[in-house]
């Protein structure tokens, strides 16, 4: 973990510098669970900001800066003083200047200070600059997302294995979320879909619809900051041969984008990419109906590919393409290592489909028939 702070910590400084500032608030959620390895600043889950701030000098000194309420419960459950060194001010203090951070942030240090949310009007806000600095997974983010894909993976087979006919989208929603939880993840994202309105809605959040014969489920799981996302057709019985067609052309979508995913690749060619595909699978309008994913770590998506994307794959970078064809959705989240793809979200129990590109063979998931 020291490590993973200190690469972390190098990352930022060297921004710093060709920023020319003299240091950055880490104020956001995602951010905060970032740059500490996995831990959580959170308290209110329906803001962005935290209840802690970790503040970067350009020199490389790290501080923690929080209220007298929140200070005890971080030093002692969250992060260390030893990585973070404790900067505390009184709640009536930050209740009463709200640009307390910006204040401390310049007591500390020396230049400009930046943020990464408003949380100051004196501070320049960069976000997009810190979100380069998040793109390349270390090896011990890697270790915990592969454990989160794993669990993430086996709490939804559980949801599958468990539902039956006539079970309505909000009691499988409810069902993932509670499996998710019973492994510490939340589903930030929980989407599902029974029978017509799989078709009629690319975003289907839960109604009393009651599942008959076919079931989309779909989440994005957070754990320590990291983020699967991962969909799941079911169905009763032998699918239709319409559906398995169509399944069959996502996962050719998605196993183009898979192979194209690679360090120094950009955006708007990997959208170019996904485009020819559906076009090959004779389904060529069906990339104007809904995004197709990107890229993925601390958020649902860092970023999503478009024409006009000029952002550009890392090694080590976290991706989640989803791929739809009107009726059906194909979703996993890989890591794009040197020179190939690692699925971190695979079920077992979920038959794959095959396809075989530049002599690579990339298994999407298919439908689970029960």
């Amino acid at each position: 973990m020291k490590r993973e702070i200190e690469i972390k910590t190098e990352r930022i400084v060297d921004m710093l510098d060709r920023e020319k500032l003299g240091g950055v608030l880490l104020n956001a959620q995602h951010n905060f669970a970032w740059i500490t390895g996995g831990a959580s600043n959170a308290i209110d889950q329906s803001r962005e900001n935290g209840a802690a701030t970790v503040l970067v000098r350009r020199d490389g000194k790290r501080y923690l800066l929080a209220s007298n309420i929140e200070m005890p419960r971080m030093l002692d459950e969250v992060v260390s003083a030893d990585d973070f060194e404790p900067t505390a001010f009184q709640w009536q203090d930050e209740k009463a200047s709200p640009d307390i951070l910006a204040v401390k942030a310049g007591s500390l240090c020396g230049g400009d200070i930046a943020s990464d949310i408003a949380v100051a009007k004196k501070t320049k806000l960069i976000e997009s600059k810190i979100g380069t600095c998040r793109c390349e997974l270390v090896p011990d983010e890697i270790e915990r997302y592969r454990k989160l894909g794993s669990d993430a993976a086996r709490a939804i087979e559980k949801v599958i294995d468990g539902i039956m006919p006539g079970a309505s989208e909000i009691d499988v929603a409810v069902r993932m979320r509670a499996e998710l939880a019973a492994e510490d993840i939340a589903s930030v994202v929980a989407l599902v879909a029974a029978d017509e309105r799989i078709s009629k809605f690319r975003h289907p959040v839960p109604t009393e619809n009651r599942w008959k014969k076919t079931l989309l489920l779909a989440t994005c799981a957070k754990r320590g900051g990291l983020i699967v996302s991962l969909s799941r057709m079911v169905n009763l019985g032998r699918a239709a041969e319409e559906l398995k067609e169509k399944t069959e052309a996502a996962a050719l979508v998605n196993s183009a984008l898979w192979n194209a995913t690679r360090a120094g690749i950009t955006g708007a060619e990997l959208y170019q990419t996904a485009a020819e595909a559906y076009s090959a699978a004779g389904f060529a309008d069906e990339i104007n109906r809904h995004h197709q994913g990107g890229a993925t770590g601390y958020k649902t998506r860092e970023w999503v590919a478009h024409p006009q994307s000029g952002e550009v794959v890392s090694t080590n970078q976290a991706f989640a393409w989803n791929p739809s064809i009107t009726g059906t959705k194909v979703e996993e989240t890989v890591i794009a290592t040197k020179g190939e793809i690692e699925v971190i979200s695979a079920s077992s129990k979920t038959p794959p489909i095959s396809k075989v590109l530049n002599g690579v063979t990339y298994r999407s998931p298919g439908i689970i028939e029960k």
